[in-house]
């Protein structure tokens, strides 16, 4: 990915003629939940526009899957997930559905968690999705409380 990334900075510094960096930071990622937390991420991703203050609504801004799956625009590169086709019957119904999730704001808790497991790279779910991952992987999934380790003493000079 990293490669990919610089060489098309440098195909889109030259095609318009400007220098520096193109992306903001480092690429974030982590393992959803889907069936907890797929359609959340989905609305996070979709509010982040409105959040910065860029635009007023999702369908405004114009790198945004809003206009796919909630105004029914066709793209030809699109897969809808298994968790957008659960929404409804038909297209009509899943636009339906998908435009009422944002008739209420995301909740805090659900954005501090999204941005907790972003910023941690450890997974987004419930524990048992966690105590699972971490049995597959063999990599711990949790934080660990802050302090002194238990049974490590510490020496004093």
């Amino acid at each position: 990915m990293q490669y990919l990334g610089r060489l098309y900075v440098r195909y889109f510094n030259i095609r318009y003629k400007r220098t520096g960096t193109l992306f903001e930071g480092r690429f974030k990622s982590c393992l959803v939940q889907t069936g907890t937390y797929f359609l959340a991420c989905q609305r996070y991703i979709e509010l982040n526009p409105i959040r910065a203050g860029m635009v007023n609504d999702p369908a405004d801004y114009a790198w945004s899957s809003y206009r796919v799956h909630a105004l029914e625009q066709s793209v030809k590169m699109w897969q809808p997930h298994s968790e957008y086709i659960a929404l409804g019957q038909s297209r009509a119904s899943r636009s339906r559905a998908y435009r009422a999730l944002f008739s209420s704001e995301l909740d805090a808790a659900v954005i501090t968690d999204i941005r907790q497991a972003l910023n941690t790279g450890l997974v987004l779910g419930n524990d048992k999705f966690r105590q699972e991952v971490e049995h597959l992987t063999g990599q711990r999934q949790r934080h660990l409380k802050r302090g002194p380790v238990a049974g490590f003493k510490s020496i004093k000079n």
